[in-house]
């Protein structure tokens, strides 16, 4: 779809053909104590050289020439230089919501292919065409599982991301479901036991990440097991997608909820973020967002269709499944590009040097400081606990031009001095070795 902007003489003529003389007159029917009548206190326009050095200034101020062991639900990988050529193509790059779909099968099929991959990564059966991020995905993932179910309340482990249970109760907190925490266990899994006690003939759904916020990997099978004994589904969080490069897929879940912002989507001023859901086909009906499909014509050439869309501009507002408004299709296509850059056997390769760059780093951590959680496999995550306040450390650590850990105090009390370290395919051997200098003893 092409971005048309009106003119002054556009709006003119729309203003007859309403029979309105001015913009006054079209809200003429809103009580005048309710309209404002200057302008609105904004800053001045700017020149294109000043918004251009506007963003230099603030990108210099992100440490973006820094090495970072930052993860926590934002990952800084390579980014092939491909990505940005295809993404800024005209057609994809002022492409909007595809109302009349059909006409453009060159953003359809990129969506298909989205799609396509999602569901080989993650082991499910369909997939739809992006939601605004991972957290999102989570409570439209709940409220998902109560539809099908019929039930009205979720167990949710306290080792899924922190902020995305947030979101989780601000979506919920008029839908009437009851969520329940669990905890977890000495190896920073979630407590089993406790999530078996936790459901109840009332829960729609079991919530876990894996890997999980501390980076440990989750026993999905199990919780699989303990959830649907119950008749629950169960929903599994994945906020690092690379990890599906060489962690087996979560295929014993009915919803999986991801943040796919490691594929080819760079860490930005808080955004953007790819959220993806994928489900069992049986469920397809109950999935927010939209789905592309692939037919053929009636001279059996090749074509897509904008399938299934169950979003309140398509379907009657009480029908809606959800009121996703944006199109994200944009940043799924950097994520598709990413994948097909590297390909199943590239996508194993970049795992296995995340994998090994964190197995040295925390192997090097543990010489100064105390590795927890150590009992369970994990992927390029890992807390470390420190004899002094993980602030401080990170406070010398930018002096050496390096982003320590992220301090978990604010989420996880208990665990004290504990911050979260991170090792993707970028961090060099000799930043680790330097932030290791760093840590007392």
């Amino acid at each position: 779809m092409r971005y048309l902007p009106k003119s002054p003489s556009d709006r003119e003529a729309m203003l007859r053909e309403i029979g309105a003389r001015s913009i006054d007159d079209l809200f003429s029917q809103i009580p005048t104590e309710y309209r404002l009548s200057r302008d609105l206190k904004v800053p001045r326009q700017m020149a294109e050289s000043e918004i251009v050095e506007y963003f230099r200034e603030r990108g210099a101020g992100t440490a973006a020439d820094h090495a970072s062991f930052l993860g926590a639900g934002v990952y800084e990988h390579y980014r092939p230089l491909v990505i940005e050529a295809l993404a800024s193509r005209g057609e994809f790059f002022t492409a909007y919501t595809p109302y009349q779909a059909e006409i453009a099968q060159g953003t359809l099929q990129s969506i298909f292919e989205f799609q396509t991959m999602i569901c080989e990564l993650t082991g499910m059966e369909v997939a739809n065409a992006s939601m605004y991020d991972g957290s999102t995905a989570v409570p439209e993932a709940a409220m998902m599982a109560a539809r099908i179910t019929g039930r009205h309340a979720a167990v949710v482990a306290r080792t899924v991301h922190p902020e995305y249970r947030e979101v989780l109760a601000t979506y919920v907190q008029h839908e009437g479901m009851k969520v329940t925490e669990v905890g977890y266990g000495e190896n920073g899994r979630v407590d089993m036991a406790a999530v078996d006690k936790a459901v109840t003939e009332q829960t729609a759904c079991v919530i876990l990440q894996s890997p999980n916020f501390f980076g440990t990997i989750e026993d999905v099978a199990a919780m699989a097991e303990v959830g649907h004994r119950k008749g629950a589904l169960l929903v599994v969080v994945v906020a690092e997608a690379v990890s599906l490069g060489i962690v087996r897929p979560p295929a014993e879940a009915d919803i999986v909820a991801m943040e796919a912002q490691s594929f080819g989507v760079p860490p930005g001023f808080g955004g953007p973020f790819c959220g993806v859901l994928a489900t069992r086909e049986k469920y397809v009906r109950q999935m927010p967002g939209r789905l592309v499909g692939e037919t053929r014509d009636r001279h059996g050439r090749r074509g897509f269709c904008l399938t299934l869309s169950t979003r309140e501009q398509h379907i009657r507002r009480e029908k809606a499944t959800s009121n996703i408004c944006t199109n994200q299709a944009l940043v799924a296509l950097m994520a598709t590009i990413f994948l097909s850059v590297y390909g199943r056997e590239g996508l194993k390769e970049l795992a296995r040097h995340n994998l090994a760059k964190a197995a040295y780093a925390a192997g090097e951590l543990r010489k100064k400081a105390k590795v927890l959680f150590d009992g369970a496999p994990r992927f390029h995550e890992f807390v470390v606990q420190t004899q002094e306040d993980p602030h401080e450390l990170n406070r010398r650590l930018l002096e050496k031009k390096i982003v320590g850990g992220f301090p978990l105090k604010k989420f996880y009390p208990e665990l004290g001095n504990a911050s979260l370290w991170c090792c993707t395919e970028q961090m060099k051997r000799e930043s680790i070795d330097a932030a290791v200098a760093a840590v007392r003893a």
